[in-house]
């Protein structure tokens, strides 16, 4: 999922870039209200966060622009405004959402997942939503959530990629760089701290026993395992 990041704070740009990145996100980077406008209509993205205050157009500016051409690409307002009039300006212009600066990374995952979900469930035939079961978990890609029985677990794109792949793949091993270049993308440097960590937080979500998976289970270096 291609994910727009229009913020003319390099700082704030960046750490929102490798917070969403370590989501799963694909993610093009915008200074000013320009650039925002033109990689949007070069690149087409899924959703945008869009900061308010940016040099040459603000992000009320973009957010009409991005309406006239699409009624359902979510956007998120990024602002240090508080005040009640902006908020419901940018509601009016079809913001889907805000974020206040200053944020905490859980509040920016959380927002963007919501957001992310109902992209999914526009995307999705109702008839056929994708749902698979491995063992006793159903993984539910357009909710980016899995559950078993009555316990709901919430999933990141990378999570969902990582289990569909493995799932795909159902008793045949999943070597390391199938993985990274299937969840990571191919122009990612692969680190293997990376993947085990991923596989480890994973674990943690969706297997009862994380010490004793039976979803995600470990071929020695290979790589990974789902054997139905």
């Amino acid at each position: 999922m291609k994910l727009l990041i229009a913020e003319d704070d390099l700082n704030i740009r960046q750490g929102l870039r490798a917070l969403l990145e370590n989501e799963g996100y694909e993610c093009i980077e915008a200074g000013d209200g320009d650039q925002a406008w033109q990689l949007y209509q070069q690149q087409q993205p899924d959703a945008v966060l869009l900061d308010i205050m940016m040099p040459k157009q603000d992000g009320y500016s973009i957010c009409r622009q991005i309406r006239q051409h699409s009624d359902t690409v979510p956007i998120i307002f990024i602002t240090a405004k508080s005040e009640e009039i902006d908020q419901v300006l940018g509601l009016e212009l079809g913001a889907d959402d805000y974020i206040k600066k200053p944020f905490g990374s859980r509040e920016v995952i959380a927002r963007l997942r919501a957001v992310t979900r109902r992209c999914l469930q526009i995307h999705s035939n109702a008839q056929n939503p994708g749902n698979f079961q491995m063992g006793d978990l159903q993984v539910l890609p357009d909710q980016l959530r899995a559950q078993r029985e009555d316990d709901v677990y919430e999933l990141s794109l990378r999570d969902l990629k990582i289990l569909k792949l493995l799932y795909d793949n159902c008793g045949k091993v999943v070597d390391r760089e199938s993985l990274f270049n299937h969840c990571w993308g191919r122009n990612y440097l692969a680190n293997s701290r990376s993947l085990d960590q991923q596989i480890s937080k994973l674990r943690k979500t969706v297997e009862l026993d994380p010490r004793q998976p039976q979803i995600i289970q470990t071929v020695h270096g290979i790589g990974y395992r789902y054997d139905g």
